[in-house]
């Protein structure tokens, strides 16, 4: 009898073992990104097809070797983590454990077993020291647990679209600070060509200020005052070239590259004129809509309420009881390790556990999820008041640069025509150097403004689709989910 027991509780600890449980079949779990959409250092880059360097170029770099967004990745994936661990609550547990050891008696407890066992056999001799061998196989299986094990799956699915928007969000502030160091770097590449035009313009000056000086036609005067003017182009030369280098070293640490270099061929694109987009007016209010339901980390906080929510019932899962079905096969021998079939023994059992009291434990941890639930509300709506008035600064930010463009634009063209027009003035004797000098000052300042103001607007617009979440879109990068 003993031994049909044994087999019978074999084959239902490997049945029990192998089925799963039936809640998980009514489990879905959200899917993140695959493995190809998750940041990674780049291998390999062609940087030699790369110059000059456009911004969309620089933001798919920056996606797979920046360290901080590998960094919000691996949340990511350690959340998918949690949720197989969720998972495998439903499950049944298998243990196995074997054990030997080997005893020696005190002298006391030696003789007192000793004459133990000679009251019933007068010539029983006691080993000592014996060996002692144990081991057994365990299966058990949570019936019932109040749901906890269902809203600790939703938990952790909720925790992993939290993290993936953790991750989109990095990726929009990444994209956002790249942009915006580039637009850095172009505004300093543009001064320098202004420069450069300007230091031209009075060498130029100076080789005719000094041919008419050897004919007796020109003045010391002017020779040296176009020497001043060259230098000075020269200087603001150099300080706008060291702005660049400067401006290069923020955008490759961006990126993610050694040393925080960009390769020393590798030139970034010019500035562009502004486009027809970037003229038009933005909708404050769809905006706002948008932002709502787009923004990362909007989003993201809208997936930790829920993940709340999942915790309260967790925490209200301990009001009701929990059932377990368990089997066990155990051995044990002394001597030695060779167990035989009548060493083994068997139990199958099914336990209830109810808390009937805990000193208000279970209702304090309710309390507390409650309370944490607020916290999230609360900081969500604080989020959302944020968002909307930061959106409603960036679009009168874009209108302002709009307009600020215009007027550099008709700036440039009056004051390019005005320098033109002094400078046959004073070719043909008839206008002044002062008036030649402020003419070309006059132009140079009016081209650094308008790039000031068309980089102005550029990084306006990036702020602002920044603030709305639709930059990831606007740059062709697709969210994680």
């Amino acid at each position: 009898m003993k031994n049909r027991a044994i087999w019978f509780a074999v084959p239902m600890l490997c049945w029990m073992v192998a089925q799963p449980s039936a809640g998980i079949a009514r489990e879905t779990v959200a899917t993140g990104s695959s493995a190809k959409e998750q940041p990674g250092h780049a291998t390999t880059i062609d940087w030699a097809a790369m110059s000059p360097l456009d911004l969309k170029t620089t933001v798919d770099i920056a996606l797979t070797g920046n360290p901080g967004l590998e960094a919000a990745a691996a949340r990511v994936r350690q959340a998918k983590a949690q949720v197989v661990q969720a998972r495998a609550t439903y499950w049944p547990r298998l243990d196995a454990n074997a054990s030997g050891a080997r005893a020696e008696l005190s002298e006391n407890a030696y003789r007192q077993n000793l004459a133990a066992v000679r009251l019933l056999n007068p010539a029983a001799t006691i080993e000592d020291p014996q060996d002692y061998y144990n081991a057994d196989l365990t299966a058990s299986w949570t019936l019932f647990d109040g749901f906890e094990r269902k809203f600790s799956n939703a938990s952790a699915r909720y925790g992993e679209q939290s993290s993936a928007e953790a991750l989109n969000d990095a990726r929009r502030l990444l994209i956002s600070a790249v942009a915006l160091s580039y637009f850095s770097a172009q505004l300093a590449l543009e001064n320098i060509a202004i420069a450069e035009a300007d230091e031209k313009f009075n060498r130029r000056q100076l080789a005719d200020a000094q041919a008419r000086r050897r004919v007796g036609t020109g003045a010391l005067s002017d020779v040296l005052n176009f020497q001043v003017r060259k230098n000075q182009a020269k200087t603001t030369r150099i300080n706008q070239e060291y702005r660049y280098e400067i401006a290069l070293y923020g955008l490759a640490a961006l990126l993610g590259l050694p040393g925080s270099r960009l390769p020393a061929h590798v030139q970034l694109a010019r500035l562009s004129a502004e486009t027809n987009a970037e003229r038009s007016t933005p909708p404050v209010d769809e905006l706002i809509a948008n932002a709502m339901d787009h923004r990362p980390d909007i989003r993201q906080a809208q997936w930790r309420i829920k993940q709340t929510e999942a915790q309260v019932k967790i925490a209200q899962s301990d009001y009701y009881p929990t059932v377990l079905v368990a089997g066990r096969v155990d051995g044990e021998r002394t001597g030695d390790p060779g167990f035989g079939r009548d060493d083994f023994g068997n139990r199958v059992q099914v336990g209830l556990a109810y808390n009937l009291f805990a000193g208000g434990y279970t209702r304090a941890k309710i309390r507390e999820a409650r309370q944490r639930k607020v916290e999230l509300q609360k900081r969500l709506e604080e989020l959302i008041l944020s968002v909307a008035s930061d959106i409603r600064s960036s679009v009168a930010l874009v209108v302002t640069a709009q307009t600020q463009v215009t007027l550099q634009l008709e700036n440039v063209d009056l004051v390019q025509r005005t320098r033109d027009l002094v400078e046959k003035e004073y070719n043909a004797g008839q206008g002044s150097l002062v008036r030649l000098n402020e003419a070309q000052k006059d132009l140079t300042t009016a081209r650094s403004n308008l790039v000031l103001a068309l980089v102005g607007l550029r990084q306006a617009w990036v702020a602002l689709e920044t603030r709305t979440g639709k930059i990831l879109v606007t740059y062709g990068i697709p969210e994680v989910f």
